[in-house]
């Protein structure tokens, strides 16, 4: 981002022109920062609490007093056990430095519980590194070498508007889009194709594409000669595993998963852009390594925007135990580093004993919004006993229940720099204007919280700059002059080759050194070491009992103008989205007496929401889409569609099952 400054004030912003990837554009949110740095609703001063939990009222002290307050209580329960104070946060700061760096010192050195952050990705990057090594996949920036594409749990039209640049030029080119989501997404609308599976049925779709390509011998047998472990058990595993199997479970034809699979295997030249949204079901793990488990067997790797791609931080050489230091930790032996998963914090405040979470202190996230089973999170958050802190930009809901709560700056008001999952390109962010108000950055925050603790070692008052300087490993090729170009421009891209192929001879960063059909890793977890069905907890075919009660699936992929919970308090992104809508088909609705435009309240055992009724066939019968996520205290009767997800969790590295959900809509 460029941030054109007059007078100490920020008066534009715009994409960085010369950021190859950027490219002068920034997305719809992101265009408009300006509306949240200098939003009326910005919190400038610390607070604290007057009213109950959950009220929202506050009255103004001084950083002197909000600090003091903080540092007796955690020197108080520490005195007895500091695992008994959690902190939690996640992306709403994605810098190295205010994201990870002297937070994880403090709570390090405190001793406090740590905490698995889950909420997002957990169990897709676990299936994805299981079958591949590494969160790195094909070169974004040469994708239109791709001949066939698809678009895989995910909708770059509005998440990944930049990305979306270069899978139109592929278009352009000649090559073919496929979208692959439970609904006519905004990217579903612009491509060739659209199949749309049932939700968390993702995996039995990769299986029966992978059962044709083997049993018409579209593979590339040399590269998976060379380059893969245990073919013959997957042929044996997936023999079964044909398009009439895979139909009745998907909700899709026989005869278009297998035309999908043909043409696919008759197109050495593919891509598959997957993300994360077929990862938040039951069997999202080993969905994501079924999907990633296709291109191997094609050679899609061979070539240069070819393959899969998921993510690409795993190309950053980013030092976390450095920026992290778990070497803080004063005393194992006494007390056992515990970890705790942010995404069941209503489990966790409930129910954690030995000892239970006396304290809480919640930066970089909203899980009273955000997280899963909100009733339960809202129960837990509302104990009189939990002392919690909360560091924030505005007052969300979940900052309604904090006994302390903190103003924290922007990302124009502090100094970081980020690594990314989108492309390959480290970016420097430097403080392009004073904080507003009273407002403090994370690390100005734990450093003053370490000193009134009475902590002497060094690595916990580093300095902002002296922290971003050993970010990356310097010794590292792919950070070769990084920090220069960082320096000189803003950016810099990581020294990989142009176009990157990463796989081309294989060089997969699994163990064997190849892509892992069979996994031994996971067969030590206990778990299957080759693909498999993992059928969703709710629907219609693995619970028909529930289906009976509850027949709709459920799925709430992010609101175009929202960014989860972030920018959805903010008047343009408000009128933009209007208000919550549920989105049903018109055969649902007409079996409930539902019209358009109605009033409706979605629901099942675990809680209810209300939203408008669009009656749409952008979701195919059986399926409802709640666009998300709002924040519930600006939602009809206080709730949003977190109150109906589970805190089940998926096959792999216990995430949550968001898209795993069956409700009943009715008045």
């Amino acid at each position: 981002m460029e941030v054109t400054v007059a007078d100490g004030r920020a008066v534009k912003i715009r994409g960085a022109a010369d950021m190859p990837f950027t490219n002068g554009a920034l997305c719809t949110k992101v265009a408009h920062y300006l509306e949240r740095v200098y939003s009326d609703q910005r919190l400038l001063h610390p607070m604290k609490r007057v009213g109950r939990k959950g009220e929202g009222r506050f009255a103004r002290i001084s950083w002197d007093e909000a600090l003091d307050i903080i540092a007796a209580r955690y020197r108080e329960i520490a005195a007895d056990d500091p695992r008994a104070i959690l902190p939690y946060s996640y992306a709403g700061t994605m810098g190295l430095v205010q994201g990870e760096s002297l937070d994880r010192r403090f709570f390090h050195r405190l001793g406090a519980s740590l905490l698995d952050r889950t909420i997002c990705a957990a169990a897709g990057a676990h299936g994805w590194k299981a079958t591949v090594g590494a969160m790195i996949g094909a070169d974004p920036e040469a994708v239109a070498e791709a001949r066939l594409i698809l678009i895989w749990g995910g909708n770059p039209v509005v998440s990944n508007v930049h990305g979306w640049r270069y899978l139109q030029e592929a278009r352009r080119r000649g090559a073919k889009l496929v979208c692959i989501d439970p609904r006519r997404s905004e990217t579903a609308a612009k491509c060739d194709q659209h199949l749309a599976p049932l939700p968390g049925t993702d995996g039995a779709l990769a299986l029966a594409m992978m059962q044709v390509l083997i049993e018409r011998g579209l593979l590339d047998h040399d590269y998976v000669a060379r380059h893969t472990l245990g073919f013959d058990a997957l042929a044996d595993r997936v023999r079964a595993f044909t398009p009439e199997w895979a139909a009745p479970l998907t909700g899709l034809d026989a005869a278009q998963i297998r035309t999908l699979a043909l043409e696919y295997g008759a197109t050495p030249r593919s891509l598959i852009r997957l993300n994360y949204g077929l990862n938040r079901c039951a069997g999202g793990g080993m969905a994501v390594r079924n999907v990633a488990c296709l291109p191997a067997l094609t050679g899609a790797w061979r070539h240069a925007g070819c393959g899969a791609l998921l993510s690409t931080s795993g190309n950053f050489p980013v030092d976390h135990a450095a920026l992290q230091r778990p070497d803080l930790y004063p005393d194992a032996g006494r007390y056992p580093p515990r970890t705790l998963n942010m995404s069941f914090i209503g489990e966790v405040l409930l129910e954690t004993r030995d000892p239970p979470v006396r304290a809480i202190h919640v930066y970089n996230s909203n899980p009273v919004a955000v997280a899963p089973d909100s009733n339960r999170v809202r129960a837990g958050f509302a104990r009189e006993d939990l002392f919690c802190v909360v560091h924030e930009q505005f007052q969300t809901d979940t900052a309604d229940y904090a006994d302390i709560l903190l103003p924290a700056t922007t990302q124009l008001e502090h100094r970081d720099v980020h690594s990314t999952y989108g492309h390959v390109y480290a970016v420097d962010n430097r403080p392009a204007i004073a904080p507003l108000g009273d407002a403090r950055s994370n690390t100005e925050v734990f450093r003053a919280l370490a000193r009134r603790l009475g902590f002497g070692h060094a690595a916990l008052y580093e300095s902002d700059e002296t922290i971003a300087a050993a970010a990356f490993r310097a010794g590292d090729a792919r950070a070769a002059g990084l920090a220069e170009g960082m320096q000189a421009k803003g950016w810099a891209r990581l020294a990989l080759p142009q176009p990157f192929a990463p796989f081309a001879d294989g060089g997969f960063r699994t163990p064997s050194g190849k892509c892992e059909f069979f996994s031994a890793a996971l067969a030590g977890e206990g778990l299957d070491p080759l693909p498999a069905w993992h059928p969703p907890a709710e629907s219609v075919v693995s619970n028909p009992g529930l289906a009976a009660r509850y027949p709709l699936a459920l799925i709430t992929p992010p609101a175009r103008n929202f960014l989860n919970s972030s920018f959805a308090n903010l008047p343009r992104f408000l009128d933009s989205e209007g208000e919550p809508r549920v989105l049903i088909h018109p055969d649902d609705a007409v079996v409930r007496a539902i019209v358009d435009g109605q009033n409706v309240r979605i629901h099942n055992d675990r809680g209810a929401f209300r939203a408008r009724a669009v009656l749409s066939t952008d979701v195919r019968p059986g399926v409802v889409c709640a666009p998300s996520v709002w924040w519930p205290k600006l939602s009809p009767g206080g709730t949003n569609a977190n109150a109906v997800t589970s805190s089940a969790r998926t096959d792999m590295g216990d995430g949550p099952v968001f898209y795993d959900c069956l409700v009943e809509v009715g008045a």
